[in-house]
């Protein structure tokens, strides 16, 4: 045995056999590694985009997912590169198809060769319309509950007014509601302004699928204390002079707004006013301060002013030394009319007298009517709170202070048109 294993040529031998073996364990190894590289995967590519190819400057596309899932099959390197960079696209073509609907396949480009895919879905409804534009206006829109106590809502306004809309021409004939939605801290008591963004709705109050521009608008809301109008009503207070008689007394002003506590103000059908008429001895004008009840914060005026028609006490003659100090009464005809309270850009004709014109009959001190002339006074009605239209209008008298007067018509009818 010794021998043998001194042998040159079993030395030779036994190298030559754990060569061979070296060789083909290296050999088995490499084709083990390169069955591995070389072998088939299949993987998952979840909420690829959908690249959509048509006309979006006239039609709208409606049923295009915004993404699908892609199974990809092939070399394990390549789908395992292809899943990673994702440098491929998944798309459908429109450009050839007419309006209305239609069942496309979902397609895909820059896929590697070797490498075999299937959509899900493969295939689409879609439909498509033809692009329409509508300008329509904005709905502003306030929780009113968040209000302080006894302030209400005056007005509410959006800048812009109106939007441009543009959709599908089905959807946007399905347009019944454009809003938009401001809110703000409970307790509101003062008018603010804020931004909101509009909402398109159908009647079903559903959020359509449209192009709003703008999307924002600046909404404004006018909020004040309650208030309402309220007629005014006159009584007389005090003792009327002896001989004086008051004929009848007017307030020039019909109506007030008053402002203040909710159940207060319903409660109120008229705003009484008294008028003093103990130092009343002529007709005239006379200004009255309006009170202000229990539970009222203001009113919009603090005093109006009263027409007061007065039959002054006779003159007894008995007293009369001089022929200077007769009463007697003097006739000026052709009066003009002066009508006041319009603005510049508004404009009267008179209806009756159609002329504008009246007869003012004065009577007084004969001292006095001697030297009246018809530039001393002046004959006007009040048209501020006139509308546009025809106004019967009460007729007054200026600048005469020591006589009383009548005038052929106490009422006229003025057309205001107002601008």
């Amino acid at each position: 045995m010794d021998k043998l294993m001194d042998s040159p040529w079993f030395l030779r031998i036994t190298a030559l056999l754990l060569a061979m073996l070296l060789f083909l364990s290296a050999k088995s190894g490499d084709e083990s590694l390169n069955a591995a590289n070389s072998g088939n995967m299949t993987d998952i590519i979840r909420d690829i985009p959908v690249e959509v190819y048509y006309d979006d400057d006239n039609l709208v596309v409606t049923g295009v997912p915004e993404t699908v899932d892609m199974t990809i099959e092939g070399p394990t390197s390549f789908v395992q590169t292809a899943k990673q960079l994702k440098d491929f696209t998944v798309f459908v073509d429109l450009r050839n198809l007419n309006m209305g609907e239609h069942e496309v396949m979902v397609q895909v480009e820059n896929l590697y060769e070797k490498v075999e895919s299937k959509l899900d879905p493969a295939y689409i409804e879609v439909n498509i319309e033809e692009k329409v534009t509508r300008e329509l206006r904005v709905d502003p829109e306030f929780n009113e509950r968040l209000l302080a106590e006894n302030f209400v809502v005056t007005s509410m306004k959006s800048s812009p007014e109106r939007v441009q809309i543009t959709g599908a021409k089905s959807v946007i004939e399905s347009i019944s509601y454009v809003k938009a939605t401001v809110g703000g801290d409970q307790g509101l008591n003062e008018t603010f302004t804020q931004e909101a963004s509009v909402k398109v709705l159908d009647k079903d109050l559903s959020k359509l699928n449209v192009t709003i521009e703008p999307a924002e608008v600046e909404v404004t809301v006018e909020i004040e204390e309650y208030s309402r109008e309220i007629p005014i009503s006159l009584q007389q207070s005090g003792t009327i002079k002896d001989g004086v008689v008051i004929n009848e007394l007017t307030p020039k002003t019909k109506t007030v707004r008053v402002f203040g506590n909710k159940a207060v103000i319903d409660s109120l059908d008229t705003l009484p006013l008294d008028v003093d008429v103990s130092t009343l001895e002529k007709s005239g004008t006379i200004k009255v301060k309006i009170p202000v009840p229990k539970g009222v914060s203001r009113i919009s005026k603090e005093e109006i002013e009263v027409a007061a028609d007065v039959t002054p006490a006779p003159v007894d003659e008995e007293i009369i030394e001089d022929d200077s100090a007769l009463i007697e009464s003097r006739n000026f005809e052709d009066v003009n009319i002066v009508v006041r309270g319009l603005t510049e850009s508004d404009s009267y004709s008179f209806l009756e007298p159609e002329n504008g014109q009246l007869l003012v009959t004065v009577k007084g001190l004969n001292t006095y009517l001697d030297t009246l002339e018809e530039k001393d006074f002046q004959l006007y009605v009040d048209a501020s709170d006139a509308l546009a239209g025809e106004n019967q209008l009460d007729v007054q008298v200026e600048g005469l202070e020591d006589g009383t007067w009548t005038v052929s018509s106490p009422i006229i009818t003025v057309n205001v048109e107002r601008t």
